[in-house]
């Protein structure tokens, strides 16, 4: 029996169960097994190569990935908010190249990128499956698009998304794990964990842990504390659309928010929504704008930064020369983060916001 199938036959499995504490040890030792198996899998994929993979040069401030199944309309769409030129047409797989463009916004340049689509099964690489999916593991959101013909694909994209070992949506478990040669495993914690210290053990002990000590953080559930052993998950950000919305009725329309709960519903062909989508990309990213002033010159208020929310002067002096925060005396601000205009900062970690004006002094 190969790995895949394994996995499958656990996977069946576990679906007869019925999960309460009596069962949790045995939800763990199965869910950390497929882990493992999965792991595993990914070990053989690589060693064999298989394929080249995409090539994706990054510019502008992020990278956005329109992520679906074949012919949701993810060409028309990134046409529409760049001006890209992505070819269209009426059936499955017309994109078999990753096609970017630049969507400009509020003074920020993000990258859209417009993939091959995928289908069930892709995470272990039907349909180049492993390259769209390597491309996403890279991006800094990711718009999820459902056909609104086709809602049922939306929970196989999320398990695709999570076989692959990306979270959307949400933040990374605070799990520190320390081996050490002998003495067991020690848990403590400081917050309420809702799973019992032996499942905790369980999962530790099928990724042969034996000797460790660990402190919990924040709430963990059986996946994320999985996650946390393992290391090597992606937390990225999501939009879930729903395209081609214009060709339900308005029941239809209606019925499908109920069942979905999209973020956004739009049309690209017809325009709908097209700038709130816009919008709301550039608010999932977190970007603030900070204006840099030359001492005795007025601001370049036509090219901000674009930074992150909590970004701090000592991120802003990184980008501009790794010098900065060496040789740094002081910085003014004009702005929100101000308490009055030209407010001087001596602390590295003072905390900009949007549209503040930033001028640094050095030695």
């Amino acid at each position: 029996m190969g790995i895949p199938e394994k996995i499958k036959e656990i996977e069946d499995a576990m679906r007869k169960w019925q999960y309460n504490k009596a069962t949790e040890k045995g939800f763990a030792a199965a869910k950390a097994q497929i882990a493992r198996l999965r792991e595993k899998l990914e070990l053989q994929a690589a060693k064999k190569g298989g394929g080249t993979g995409f090539f994706v040069k990054k510019t502008g401030d992020a990278s956005v990935i329109l992520l679906g199944f074949p012919s949701v309309g993810k060409s028309t769409l990134l046409n529409k908010l760049t001006g890209a030129k992505s070819k269209i047409a009426a059936y499955a797989f017309t994109t078999l190249d990753v096609i970017p463009g630049v969507m400009e916004y509020n003074q920020a340049k993000i990258q859209i990128l417009d993939v091959p689509g995928i289908v069930a099964g892709a995470a272990t690489g039907k349909g180049r499956g492993k390259e769209v999916l390597a491309v996403l593991r890279n991006a800094n959101l990711v718009i999820i698009l459902i056909e609104a013909m086709h809602p049922e694909h939306y929970k196989a994209i999320l398990k695709e998304i999570y076989d692959v070992g990306v979270r959307i949506n949400q933040e990374p478990p605070i799990v520190k794990i320390a081996k050490k040669s002998k003495g067991g495993l020690d848990i403590s914690t400081t917050v309420p964990v809702e799973i019992g210290k032996e499942t905790i053990k369980e999962v530790l002990r099928t990724f042969r842990i034996s000797n460790a000590d660990i402190v919990i953080r924040s709430p963990i559930t059986i996946d994320s504390f999985i996650d946390s052993v393992e290391g090597n998950r992606r937390y990225i950000p999501a939009i879930v659309v729903v395209s081609k919305f214009d060709m339900l009725d308005e029941h239809q329309q209606q019925t499908l928010v109920e069942k979905m709960n999209p973020d956004l519903a739009v049309s690209a062909e017809k325009n709908m929504n097209i700038d709130r989508l816009k919008e709301m990309i550039y608010k999932k990213l977190k970007f603030i704008r900070v204006y840099l002033k030359e001492v005795g010159k007025k601001p370049d208020m036509e090219e901000p930064m674009i930074v992150r929310k909590g970004t701090t002067i000592a991120n802003v002096c990184n980008r501009i020369h790794r010098d900065f925060v060496k040789k740094f005396r002081f910085a003014k601000v004009w702005g929100k983060s101000a308490k009055f205009p030209g407010q001087k900062f001596r602390n590295l970690d003072k905390k900009l916001a949007d549209g503040d004006i930033l001028e640094i002094h050095v030695r």
